[in-house]
């Protein structure tokens, strides 16, 4: 791993300390002025917010645990458990969105106005805390589906908390009690197109599926085109981890003058250009001596 790489993971790592040290501080702050003016509107929405610090902390103790040692029992060491973190963010945040639109349907037929200008100011602070968080995870949450689960549930309880804030001053001035559920549906259908896709993604990590942006066919391409090399079979490309990209395959050649630097050339280009981590290639000599048992066409 490159220095460049480690210096990006520290920066992570600083932030989901502060991101989860805010949002604790904020539940605290919330659940506590919920219970001074007897909101139980605050006092729910401290208990959700708890849930996403719960959030926080799975997709930072994934990457963490992600960074210790292979075994012999466990050859790839943890790095699963990052793609395991992400696809529990995402169902979460399918539970949690679930649990608004419900709420949402309900005072669309049974009206409640929000609960006063104190739930309207820590609201606002919701707006700013979670935003602030979100901000954290927003660079890294394009290549780490851990990073984009983060970003979206800080991004989800920004969102309800601003509708939240609106809401309560569009009543307060207007009496629209209905501009409430309305608000939340909105935001809940903008967080349900990242949410969806960021399932489809772990879903796909977790059957290793190739990952989205690794060109197959230029790998095809590159690898068949070397010289010396007739054709290959058995080629794989799988998620490692959320980070991390593996490649297996077997080249045949028409000749042995393969070496090592062959094999490294191979294994720098290909995550040079193509992203691959961890690359594993095996060369065969080509001949009416190479049976290989995975050059079959129904061979996985």
């Amino acid at each position: 791993m490159s220095e460049s790489h480690h210096h990006q993971i520290g920066n992570y790592h600083r932030a989901f300390a502060i991101g989860i040290a805010l949002n604790i501080i904020f539940v605290v702050v919330e659940a506590g002025y919920g219970m001074f003016s007897g909101s139980l509107a605050l006092i729910a929405d401290a208990g959700h917010n708890l849930s996403d610090v719960l959030s926080l902390l799975l997709a930072w103790g994934a990457i963490l645990l992600a960074k210790k040692a292979s075994t012999e029992k466990r050859t790839y060491g943890y790095r699963k458990v990052t793609i395991m973190a992400s696809l529990t963010s995402a169902i979460l945040l399918f539970i949690a969105l679930g649990g608004i639109t419900w709420e949402a349907m309900s005072r669309f037929f049974n009206p409640k106005p929000v609960e006063g200008i104190v739930v309207i100011l820590v609201a606002a602070i919701g707006v700013v805390i979670n935003t602030l968080t979100a901000f954290l995870f927003f660079s890294g949450q394009k290549s780490d589906l851990n990073l984009r689960s983060a970003f979206l549930h800080m991004a989800a309880d920004a969102g309800i908390s601003l509708g939240v804030t609106i809401a309560g001053l569009v009543i307060m001035i207007k009496g629209w009690l209905w501009i409430d559920p309305a608000i939340s549906l909105i935001i809940v259908a903008v967080i349900l197109v990242g949410t969806w896709r960021l399932l489809q993604d772990s879903i796909d990590h977790a059957i290793d599926a190739v990952p989205e942006g690794i060109d197959m066919a230029g790998i095809k391409q590159y690898l068949t085109g070397l010289e010396n090399v007739s054709h290959l079979h058995d080629l794989h490309v799988w998620p490692l981890s959320t980070t991390e990209v593996a490649l297996t395959v077997h080249l045949v050649v028409n000749d042995d003058s393969a070496s090592n630097h062959f094999l490294r050339e191979l294994q720098d280009h290909l995550h040079d250009r193509f992203g691959v981590e961890h690359s594993t290639i095996q060369v065969e000599t080509a001949g009416t001596e190479n049976h290989c048992l995975l050059d079959r066409e129904k061979c996985i």
